[in-house]
This record gives C-alpha cells, sequence and structure tokens, in this order.
C-alpha cells in the first residue's frame, strides 16, 4: 500500500515542478522579449524626436534663429514612430521635442497563466540646433 501511496507524491510533485519551471521559464522568455520591446521604444523614442528636432523654420535659421515649427515636429515625430508601428505623443516646447513611446508585447508562455502582455513606455527629449549651430541632444 505504501509504494501506491509514494507513487501517487510523487506524480503531484511532478506535476507541481512541471507547472512551476513552465511559469520561471515563462518569466525569462517573456520577460525577455518585454526588455527588447522596451529598447525599441527607446530607440524609436530617441529617433523620433531627433527627427522631430530636425523641423526647423528655415527663415529663423538664415536670420542665426533655431525656431522648430511644432506642427511639422509633432508630424515628422508620428511619422518616424508609426513607421515602427509604434504609437507616440510628441509634446514640443521652445527648441526641445520630446516623444513618450508606447509598446504592447503579448505574453508567449505567461498567457496560460492569465498574463495577456506587457505595455511599455519610452521617454526622450531632443533640442533643435541653438544660435552657434551645434547640435544638442
Amino acid at each position: 500500500m505504501s509504494s501506491r501511496r509514494q507513487q501517487g507524491s510523487a506524480t503531484l510533485w511532478m506535476i507541481f515542478m512541471s507547472i512551476a519551471i513552465l511559469a520561471v521559464a515563462g518569466l525569462v522568455i517573456d520577460g525577455g522579449y518585454t526588455l527588447a520591446a522596451k529598447r525599441e521604444a527607446a530607440r524609436v523614442a530617441e529617433q523620433s524626436a531627433r527627427v522631430g528636432a530636425d523641423q526647423l523654420d528655415t527663415d529663423s535659421l538664415r536670420t542665426g534663429g533655431s525656431d522648430l515649427v511644432p506642427s511639422e515636429a509633432r508630424a515628422a515625430a508620428h511619422r518616424y514612430a508609426a513607421a515602427a508601428g509604434l504609437t507616440a505623443a510628441v509634446r514640443v516646447r521652445g527648441d526641445e521635442v520630446t516623444v513618450v513611446v508606447t509598446s504592447r508585447t503579448k505574453s508567449v508562455i505567461l498567457g496560460a497563466f492569465g498574463v495577456s502582455g506587457y505595455t511599455v513606455h519610452s521617454e526622450a527629449t531632443a533640442m533643435s540646433i541653438d544660435e552657434n549651430n551645434e547640435s544638442q541632444n
């Protein structure tokens, strides 16, 4: 009788360990995908901000200024993020363009445990050329 009881406890232990290993693998794999999505969001935010900061008023440049055209800066930053398949919120203040990019990843393994995915955000700011024609970021 005790061998049947031992077989039953071994089966329960194996089931528990299998679920635990699957959960840990899910954290590692899905966590890796989330970190990759965060890096991609940071890259897109930085480049979108730079593209936006490049939208300078050419008349202002000729007179030694460096004024941004806010509507063009926002549109250019949005276009860059959209081309990368991400959504962006763009803010233009003076000669600064700030972009916040949002990305959503789907769970590969943790979906079995009810985790559908993760949302990541990344923010970057770029400045237009200053009066001395030096680039600032």
